[in-house]
């Protein structure tokens, strides 16, 4: 195109050709012809190559300033989005914040936007507690290799608001320890309805053995458990979700030197995650913006058990088994010294065994049959 150009100028200028005639050869308007030869004449063959469309003054585009701000809030959270980026800039009290459009284009124009287009999940239907500590979710993830141990990360999440109620680094998964992390939130929370959890140590879920020791504790305080289907993780979406968002933000690429790195890690993730992360989920709103402590305080000694005048009482052995009506029955070693209440049913023979208000199990008189977890 250039060379079209220079060469239209250099007959122009040339003569013998009338410049009229040139442009109907060069099938280009006289006012184009002319404007050639104007920046011929000015700067010489430079003068003839494509110039940009780009206006002397753009009113409308994004202060360098800003571009700066936008591309430093997207380096101290590359995973972040235009949409959870321009929510954290209006937080922050920005001022006048552009788009999420224009902060998307901020971030393609840097090549910040690639590796996670194709990563996306796609849309997926969500349900959630209607009110805040109606369920925590909890989940363990890990192990977590370290230079000089191996720990897992035991996440509470609250169903309704997605606050990360606790996000705590443990040296393993058994009961003891888990019961202790969940006892530190309960006292600074407070009691949720009931917990959601998968079917994994240390509340591992089966036919014949429904509760452990730690679903009994839990129990005891009131609160309901509820266990995923196996092979189902998508029961736990939110907190399943939350591990994934953990490993992209937190743990890809990242070294920690020590526990001690790795602990304050996670407890700059949890304050990010829960006062600065903008929420999908929740319209951008924060986590913290949704939940509130649950008014059911944690009872530092537990309450005695009490049944009801008509219930038949038996203490279960150590073996989890107690004796009615002249027979043994298996109620779960997860109750093993505790009472337990007996009551009728509506169908003959046939009779339900209750741990505080929870129905664990149901016994057949008549045919001696036993059905645990009922």
């Amino acid at each position: 195109m250039v060379a079209q150009r220079e060469e239209f100028v250099r007959l122009a200028t040339g003569g013998g050709v009338p410049i009229a005639e040139l442009c109907r050869r060069f099938e280009i308007s006289r006012k184009t012809g002319y404007k050639w030869l104007e920046r011929f004449r000015e700067g010489g063959r430079e003068a003839l190559d494509d110039r940009s469309r780009r206006p002397h003054r753009s009113p409308r585009q994004t202060p360098e300033e800003l571009v700066q701000v936008i591309l430093a809030q997207r380096h101290k959270h590359p995973r972040w989005g235009a949409r959870k980026l321009r929510r954290l800039l209006l937080n922050q009290g920005l001022g006048e914040v552009p788009a999420a459009s224009t902060v998307n284009d901020v971030l393609d124009r840097a090549g910040l936007l690639e590796a996670n287009r194709a990563s996306h999940p796609g849309p997926f239907q969500r349900f959630e507690d209607p009110q805040p500590n109606g369920t925590w979710q909890m989940d363990f993830k890990g192990p977590v290799e370290l230079p000089a141990a191996t720990v897992y990360l035991l996440s509470i999440l609250d169903d309704h608001s997605r606050f990360l109620i606790s996000l705590q680094v443990c040296p393993d998964q058994r009961r003891e320890t888990v019961q202790q992390r969940l006892t530190t939130a309960f006292r600074q929370f407070g009691l949720p309805d009931r917990i959601l959890i998968d079917n994994g140590s240390p509340w591992g879920y089966t036919t014949d053995h429904p509760y452990t020791e730690l679903t009994a504790w839990l129990l005891r305080l009131g609160i309901g458990v509820t266990h995923g289907r196996p092979y189902h993780p998508q029961t736990q979406g939110k907190v399943e979700r939350l591990n994934g968002t953990i490993e992209a933000e937190m743990l890809l690429g990242a070294h920690f030197p020590d526990l001690a790195a790795f602990v304050h890690a996670c407890d700059g993730f949890r304050d990010v995650y829960n006062t600065e992360r903008p929420h999908c989920a929740l319209g951008l709103d924060t986590p913290l913006s949704h939940y509130c402590p649950s008014p059911r305080r944690f009872p530092e000694q537990l309450p005695p058990i009490v049944y009801g005048p008509d219930d038949e009482v038996r203490k279960v052995s150590r073996d989890g088994v107690i004796t009615f009506r002249g027979r043994r029955f298996r109620s779960g070693k997860a109750f093993r010294g505790q009472p337990v209440a007996i009551r009728p049913t509506t169908a003959d023979g046939q009779f339900a065994i209750f741990f505080c208000n929870h129905h664990v199990a149901d016994i057949d008189i008549a045919t001696s049959a036993h059905n645990e977890g009922a």
